[in-house]
């Protein structure tokens, strides 16, 4: 069971450009206690944060944003060691095999699972 504390003082980003998905994400975080960064409906806007000094402790992150691949998002969040988890409709065939390690979540799937999922791969503190 996710509490309201458990990613308590953890930035998040959220890069996800369905609107009402990104809001049950944010929401969901946020009543999780987690700073949330977006949520980012682009790549430009999503690599433009990461690019940043922000701080990000993990990263929630949909493939397709707006009809272009966040592969360039992906790639920088792994050479920062951001924890990163791919929330997406794609199967695991039409992924790179880049991203074979990243777990990754198939649409549809709840907020709850999604946040569970997140806070396994960010470490404790």
């Amino acid at each position: 069971m996710l509490s309201d504390r458990d990613l308590l003082g953890r930035s998040l980003l959220i890069a996800e450009d369905d609107y009402f998905w990104a809001d049950e994400l944010r929401r969901g975080a946020h009543n999780a206690g987690a700073i949330v960064l977006g949520p980012f409906a682009t790549v430009g806007a999503a690599l433009t944060l990461v690019g940043s000094a922000a701080v990000v402790d993990g990263a929630i992150l949909n493939i397709d944003l707006r009809g272009e691949r966040s592969y360039a998002v992906a790639d920088r969040l792994i050479e920062q060691a951001v924890p990163l988890l791919i929330v997406t409709g794609y199967d695991e065939a039409a992924l790179p095999a880049r991203y074979a390690g990243v777990r990754r979540l198939e649409k549809p799937v709840c907020v709850r699972t999604v946040l569970r999922s997140m806070l396994s791969l960010l470490p404790p503190v």
